[in-house]
């Protein structure tokens, strides 16, 4: 079979010689031949080049793989589902897709991998989430390989409003060119609205993996919608309105706290969970804090804008009210707004990152408006860079199984004072103060396989949630009760004050009555002179607890990640080291040991 050179880099003396001249070929010329043998899989030899011992046949430069490796590194699952969706996508296209949290990666594993998608969220302070650790620590190590051969594309989460904004997936990109890799395209950082330049990237990743084929690639129609659980026509961005049917303050009166039971239908919807998933929420901004902003603008609110590059338009109360965020302020909007202002101070500020920082902390538009004031920017300039609602996500306290249709939820009311100002949070008050049964909200559920029951329902369990952390163990023992699990299990659950604060306190007892929860230990920290948390409870049976973990039970934790998840994890490190008798170092080696084998698992926020 004779090569055809017609649109090829070679020349014709090249196709006779090409046995010879492999070794002085360029990358170029390479790669055409390289995407040419790949869709001729038949051909062994090119021409009739003597393949005798006298002229020995130099091995050709390998063909593109068709493989390509996915990890993602996920706290809430939105890595994970933008991850299954690509896979989905390139495997429609041709390509063998491995997709795999990065905890799941065996990283000896690495060298062979010849396309790599990157797709990680940050978490916290700039920090991996918790099952992609042990990977950023091994690429960030010494024994991280040369990548060479390696063409990857990263894909990184994050939220502007946050310092280390995409830190993470920054971290990846810098770290794989560094080793030797070449990017099929770039790094893209997607804020809290992911869809579309997530979308854009994998079009992107098709892109460079179709140059790499040699244009053997079908053209992409890239489409990373988070996929659900069962068919339902509900997702993401297609929420479904939900009906209330429930709303309960479930702290007894004097309380200091305000934390809200909501039970809601799933009725019609056709979407299904599991015991440790997520209900995401579309809120609306409180009213009287939009008619503040309207009027300090001296806005019409009954103008009409466009809010998004589809056309779609909405009066400016509308807009404000449904469609974009108002109550965090980022740096990026800082800077936009500033260059649509002549305002001198604000043009001072944003040339500033760390007056930025100060400033936009406890922040929100109204302030903005206030102290940049007197505005001539166009409401349709303002509203054009504007960051859109995110929707809040919340662990269901609920099991399908034990309430076939319905999702409940454990909602805290966010109240707080800042610059002069009280401030409320967004969904959180409006559950507390304007939802209503019979009123319908926009929902859908966030699946996150990374806070899931034992496979094996004889496993035990240790359940670490106080406040409304407690939210998905009550999920947990829902379904534990129904499915008749018989593995021991133990709830450390704490809060204020007993007589007040005790969430769920009947249905705890009822548990421990019928042998459904084997142990409860509780700590309410306002009840005793001296504060009492949970990780003080977890130190006082020590003991007990390093058997249950030596019995192989699984350790769950929910709630804040700054001061609760912080204290808890310290805690158990030092119970593993006391009584096990280890080292630091080695104690944390073994607390590694049982994240990577997802018996220790995080719900946090």
């Amino acid at each position: 079979m004779q090569l055809q050179v017609v649109n090829s880099p070679f020349n014709q003396e090249q196709v006779e010689l090409l046995n010879r001249l492999l070794p002085t070929l360029t990358e170029q010329q390479k790669v055409w031949l390289s995407g040419y043998l790949a869709a001729t899989s038949t051909v062994t030899a090119v021409g009739s080049v003597d393949a005798s011992p006298a002229h020995p046949v130099q091995t050709p430069a390998q063909p593109v793989s068709k493989e390509v490796t996915i990890l993602f590194g996920s706290q809430t699952g939105n890595a994970q589902n933008l991850a299954t969706n690509a896979g989905k996508t390139l495997e429609e296209k041709g390509f063998q897709v491995t997709v795999s949290a990065m905890s799941d990666f065996k990283p000896n594993n690495l060298k062979k991998v010849k396309n790599l998608l990157i797709i990680v969220s940050t978490h916290g302070e700039g920090d991996p989430p918790d099952n992609a650790l042990s990977f950023h620590e091994f690429l960030h190590g010494r024994r991280a390989p040369k990548l060479e051969d390696l063409r990857y594309a990263v894909l990184s989460l994050g939220d502007s409003s946050y310092e280390f904004f995409c830190k993470t997936g920054q971290d990846f990109d810098k770290r794989l060119e560094e080793l030797g890799g070449t990017r099929l395209t770039d790094r893209v950082d997607c804020d809290l609205d992911f869809d579309e330049p997530a979308a854009e990237w994998l079009e992107g990743v098709l892109n460079g993996l179709s140059e790499a084929q040699g244009g053997g690639v079908a053209e992409a129609q890239a489409t990373t919608a988070a996929p659900q659980a069962e068919a339902s026509a509900y997702s993401r961005t297609n929420p479904f309105k939900a009906e209330v049917l429930e709303n309960i303050n479930l702290n007894g009166k004097g309380s200091n706290k305000e934390t809200r039971h909501l039970e809601i239908s799933l009725e019609g919807s056709g979407l299904t969970y599991e015991p440790g998933d997520s209900l995401g929420i579309y809120p609306e901004n409180d009213p009287s804090l939009v008619e503040e902003i309207l009027s300090e603008l001296k806005w019409n609110q009954d103008e009409t804008v466009t809010i998004n590059k589809k056309g779609e338009v909405l009066t400016l109360k509308e807009a404000l009210s449904t469609y974009f965020e108002i109550t965090v302020i980022t740096k990026p909007l800082i800077k936009q707004v500033a260059e649509l202002s002549s305002n001198k101070e604000l043009q001072e500020l944003a040339s500033d990152d760390e007056k930025i920082k100060a400033y936009i902390d406890g922040r929100d538009l109204l302030d903005l408006i206030r102290d940049f004031g007197p505005w001539e920017i166009e409401p349709q300039a303002l509203i054009s860079v504007l960051r859109k609602m995110p929707s809040r996500l919340y662990s269901i306290s609920s099991s399908l199984t034990a309430n076939p249709d319905e999702v409940h939820l454990t909602i805290g009311a966010v109240r707080y004072e800042a610059n002069g100002r009280e401030r409320k949070g967004v969904c959180s008050i409006q559950a507390a103060e304007r939802l209503q049964p019979g009123d319908t909200i926009p929902v859908y559920i966030q699946n996150n396989q990374n806070f899931k029951l034992p496979e094996n329902p004889d496993t035990p369990i240790i359940m670490v949630g106080p406040g409304t952390g407690v939210a998905p163990f009550r999920s947990f023992m829902q379904e534990r009760e129904e499915v008749g699990a018989e593995g021991k299990s133990w709830m450390f659950f704490g809060d204020q004050h007993f007589v007040t604060d005790f969430l769920y306190q009947t249905e705890w007892q009822r548990w421990v009555k019928d042998g459904v929860l084997t142990r409860m230990d509780v700590a309410f920290s306002r009840d005793t002179e001296e504060k009492v948390y949970v990780q003080h409870r977890m130190q006082q049976h020590s003991k007990d607890l390093y058997e249950w973990l030596q019995e192989g039970a699984v350790v769950y934790i929910c709630g804040d990640e700054k001061n609760m998840a912080h204290d808890v994890h310290n805690t158990l490190l030092d119970i593993i080291e006391k009584e096990g008798n280890m080292s630091r170092e080695q104690a944390e080696e073994y607390l590694a040991n049982m994240q990577q084998q997802k018996r220790y698992q995080r719900d946090v926020y």
